[in-house]
């Protein structure tokens, strides 16, 4: 703990105090501006987000071929949106009967492949990376039917080549499986946060996994210090990457389109609010920022995490983003959210959104439980502890009245308001370990969760 860091910010920070004690907060982010001025400081644009798009649907035959439960969806990986009313009442039942507007859930937790977010930005990488070698080797052009890669002559070329990564669990999960596939030597280094569940499944399939009793930061330093020592192997840098973060970005227009088939509007008078669990930032921010590209100012991002790794939270309210870790003022950035076990944030992130992110907040460990098991009561759907991080956003949100006025958006405007909570990971729990998440639940005494 730095003590004299705390003391430099006590006066202009005062929330710190309720990090440092684990308390829930809310913030909304005065700095918030409209999406047109806050465009310029991301530094890509929607010219790079539609070539990620393009280049995703060049390799989804050879996704559909590899993953045949991507078949019927023609090799795109994508997941679907579901009304969960049946929560919304149970939660009113607990004493939360402000929440305004439709609540929403974004099973990203169940997308094909790799079963959580990471498998948008994780695979996505891992395709950008042998498109670029193969084009270079001369054995691949962007008019090719990429279900070639599925070859033997693919296979071999790509086995000269290595790939690493530091997890703490759902991104070592997505980089190694597809990586495996295309045939990349694999080498996931994991932190002591992550799940054994993930770590066997990815040794069944032959990749290397490197555990290391410490947190998330170490094992990227880790990884990123042996790829340095090897010219033929790519480094994934989740605190930094601009790929990662395209491949996230493709969700926003890919949300508008399935809003649209549900014949939900989304404009001033009928606003959407999203809700995203957030670990380094990457995943998060990338979908914010597509989600900005297709909505504009219509559509409020505002990004949920674990009271005891509040990292993006820590960096964007002190505006010290990378410079300043959980650890320094106090904090143990240890949490059953294996995925949001993060006590430095991306320091690309945090600058590059934070004109767009409207707020942030902090939820308890045994409140994702009890918010998992009784999602599972209610609606049937199997998520793990992380993804229930947005869950409580709504409740934010409609308690929120200065936030609501800084929008201009009143009473009336919010019964028409849609709530999106991204369900980030959950799909590829075995039965057993779910078992345990409940059971866990069963053990705290349910009590409002605020």
């Amino acid at each position: 703990m730095n003590t004299e860091l705390i003391k430099e910010l006590a006066d202009s920070c005062p929330l710190i105090k309720n990090l440092i004690e684990f308390k829930e907060t809310f913030w909304f982010n005065p700095n918030i501006t409209t999406f047109e001025e806050g465009l310029p400081y991301v530094g890509l644009t929607a010219d790079d987000v539609k070539n990620a798009a393009e280049r995703l649907k060049r390799f989804a035959p050879y996704i559909a071929k590899v993953f045949p439960e991507t078949s019927k969806y023609n090799g795109i990986i994508e997941s679907g949106i579901e009304n969960i009313e049946k929560i919304k009442t149970e939660l009113a039942a607990l004493g939360y009967k402000n929440i305004k507007g439709d609540l929403l859930l974004k099973k990203d937790s169940h997308l094909p492949v790799s079963g959580s977010i990471k498998a948008r930005g994780g695979i996505y990488e891992v395709l950008k990376y042998a498109e670029d070698l193969a084009v270079e080797a001369n054995l691949l052009s962007y008019s090719d039917n990429y279900e070639k890669l599925c070859s033997k002559e693919f296979t071999d070329f790509f086995s000269r080549y290595s790939i690493a990564v530091g997890s703490t669990g759902n991104l070592g999960l997505s980089i190694g499986i597809i990586s495996a596939a295309l045939g990349f030597n694999v080498f996931v280094h994991m932190s002591a946060d992550a799940s054994q569940w993930k770590k066997d499944r990815l040794r069944f399939l032959g990749v290397n996994v490197i555990e290391y009793n410490s947190d998330y930061s170490i094992a990227v330093e880790k990884a990123r210090k042996g790829a340095e020592n090897n010219p033929l192997c790519f480094f994934v840098d989740d605190e930094n990457s601009r790929n990662l973060f395209l491949g996230y970005s493709v969700a926003g227009e890919r949300v508008r389109k399935q809003l649209e088939d549900m014949n939900i509007t989304v404009d001033v008078k009928n606003p959407l609010f999203v809700y995203l669990p957030c670990g380094v930032g990457g995943g998060p921010g990338g979908v914010a920022f597509g989600l900005k590209l297709a909505f504009g100012d219509n559509v409020h991002c505002i990004f949920a995490e674990p009271t005891h790794s509040p990292c993006m939270f820590l960096g964007v309210y002190t505006g010290m983003h990378d410079k300043i870790s959980v650890r320094d003022i106090g904090i143990d950035n240890i949490t059953a959210a294996d995925g949001l076990a993060v006590g430095r944030a991306s320091g690309f992130v945090g600058r590059a959104m934070k004109r767009l992110i409207d707020g942030y907040y902090t939820v308890e460990d045994r409140n994702l439980y009890c918010l998992l098991a009784l999602l599972n009561k209610t609606e049937k759907i199997k998520l793990e502890p992380s993804a229930l991080a947005g869950m409580l956003g709504p409740v934010h949100t409609s308690r929120s009245t200065d936030y609501l006025k800084f929008l201009n958006i009143d009473t009336e405007t919010m019964k028409n308001a849609k709530h999106l909570v991204w369900a980030t990971g959950g799909g590829m729990v075995p039965d057993k370990e779910f078992n345990e998440y409940i059971k866990k639940a069963e053990l705290i005494s349910l009590r409002p969760f605020l």
